[in-house]
């Protein structure tokens, strides 16, 4: 009996986790899911139009209540298959493994898409604009699917120390110019610059080099200091840049670097079964690799490994 309860708890993993090669159950829940998602945001920003929502009131609730059915069913069956994603290493470990979903990334990501449609049941009075901000939370939840984000915030945990660095730098030019536009504009335009604070606007649309023109310095001292913040904020946004593109770029190279040994690998034998094509078309999504990268790498090995041999 416990081991058919555990066969069903591996067999709804696997159709909730992002899809393996052939496994078409799976990659329909994907779809579906992802799917969903991107028409709960549409649903979200149709909303916000006044007239839209009038009109469609009853159908706007209507999915939204079918939304979250979903989603509540998606999130209380990860909590319930958790144990299967992990061996069994200790007496607590269904209790174990499911929280640690639980209080992960995805876990809260999963529990805040539900969350505002339960907050706005039990307490009506809530305002309905923060709640609708809050469902915008589920585009997060195509992460699950796409490695997008995880290969930027790998690509900056890379070069963190040079990152930090170079944001360092940019939070005291920011401060900096904060404070020294104040006090040169502050008594030719008070209601433009009226304190520190209100000058920090001026100073990060000045910095990212958006410069929408709506606050602008007429003194020459603040003349001076805009063109100073403007040019040193094109210098440290295109290193932030360049930082993150190479820092991707050089995870990207290795990635490739993988693949190629796991092709080596494979064609030791000197030719590659389907269980072989199965395992590197799964690590080509894992990479985030296009058909077209993966089988041109295959040839340079089948190349090289026929020029050596």
């Amino acid at each position: 009996m416990d081991n058919q309860y555990q066969k069903l708890q591996g067999h709804v993993l696997r159709i909730l986790e992002p899809a393996t090669v052939g496994d078409k159950l799976s990659k329909f829940c994907d779809y579906t899911l992802s799917i969903l998602v991107i028409l709960n945001l549409v649903a979200v920003t149709l909303e916000s139009v006044p007239e839209l929502e009038q009109k469609f009131k009853e159908a706007f609730y209507f999915f939204e209540v079918f939304s979250v059915i979903v989603f509540t069913i998606e999130y209380l069956a990860r909590i319930w298959s958790a144990p299967a994603k992990r061996p069994i290493v200790k007496r607590n470990h269904a209790a174990h493994t499911r929280w640690s979903y639980i209080k992960s990334f995805y876990g809260l990501i999963d529990f805040l898409s539900i969350m505002p449609f339960y907050l706005q049941a039990f307490f009506p009075g809530l305002d309905l604009r923060v709640l609708r901000t809050l469902r915008l939370i589920r585009i997060l939840k195509l992460n699950a699917y796409n490695s997008a984000l995880e290969d930027l915030f790998g690509a900056i945990m890379e070069e963190k120390r040079s990152f930090l660095t170079t944001l360092y730098i940019f939070i005291v030019a920011f401060v900096m110019s904060s404070s020294l536009i104040y006090f040169a504009e502050n008594k030719v335009q008070p209601e433009d610059f009226r304190s520190i604070p209100d000058a920090m606007w001026w100073a990060i649309i000045t910095l990212t080099t958006v410069g929408y023109g709506d606050v602008s310095p007429v003194t020459v001292m603040g003349k001076c200091i805009a063109a100073f913040t403007a040019i040193f904020g094109v210098t440290v946004v295109a290193l932030l840049t360049g930082i993150v593109a190479n820092s991707f770029n050089a995870q990207m190279d290795r990635r490739k670097i993988i693949f190629e040994d796991q092709v080596r690998t494979a064609l030791l034998d000197g030719f590659l079964d389907s269980e072989e094509e199965i395992t590197l078309d799964e690590l080509r999504k894992k990479f985030g690799m296009s058909k077209m990268q993966a089988d041109a790498l295959i040839e340079h090995v089948k190349q090289t490994k026929s020029e050596t041999s």
